[in-house]
């Protein structure tokens, strides 16, 4: 008699958001709780092989473009590369509010924030003005994504939305406060630790 296919075990994987200047002593803990590791570039990423078959795939914030980090290892090219100071235009709207703001890395350069969406059109009008004048390098947008296209499909803006655009932040809250939070979680890698099955 034939036994039923057992059903494949899923993986558990869980994303940290880690800042470039904690990343050694994230990887350190890491090591730690899972044994020595092993370097290898997969997926766009150094992969850290754990001695008891956890993996960690660390990508850096900002996509190939040229300027690499430096260092003898990868996890220090890595962190080379994430320290550098990118220029962001940042977009969160939700109909709660909007905040705006041109930043360098974590550093926030010029900003508008309001505590109601009026519409696209004068947000993306606030936005050109935040944004001129700055190094606006990569756009990173956050909110209620429906409204933040609208915002960036604008004439006002049209500048600027060929910008390459960083990961969607999920931000509940929309104001002036969010701005810094917004700034550095753009600015720190993604690391996706994955245990093995058990």
């Amino acid at each position: 008699m034939d036994r039923p296919a057992s059903s494949p075990r899923r993986q558990a994987s869980r994303t940290a958001v880690v800042p470039a200047g904690r990343l050694h002593g994230w990887v350190d803990r890491f090591t730690a709780s899972h044994g020595p590791v092993v370097e290898d570039l997969d997926d766009g990423g150094l992969l850290l092989r754990a001695a008891d078959g956890t993996t960690a795939l660390l990508k850096s914030p900002w996509p190939a473009d040229g300027r690499p980090g430096r260092g003898a290892t990868g996890l220090e090219r890595l962190a080379s590369l994430a320290a550098q100071e990118r220029g962001l235009g940042i977009v969160l709207v939700r109909r709660g509010g909007y905040a705006l703001a041109s930043a360098t890395g974590t550093t926030i350069l010029a900003s508008k924030s309001g505590n109601r969406f009026i519409d696209a059109k004068t947000t993306a009008e606030h936005a050109a003005r935040i944004f001129a004048g700055h190094r606006i390098e990569y756009i990173v947008s956050g909110g209620d994504r429906t409204l933040v296209e609208q915002v960036l499909a604008q004439s006002a803006v049209k500048a600027f939305t060929g910008r390459t655009r960083l990961a969607f932040l999920g931000v509940q809250e929309v104001r002036s406060a969010t701005l810094p939070h917004a700034a550095a979680e753009a600015c720190s890698l993604r690391i996706t630790v994955t245990e093995p099955e058990g």
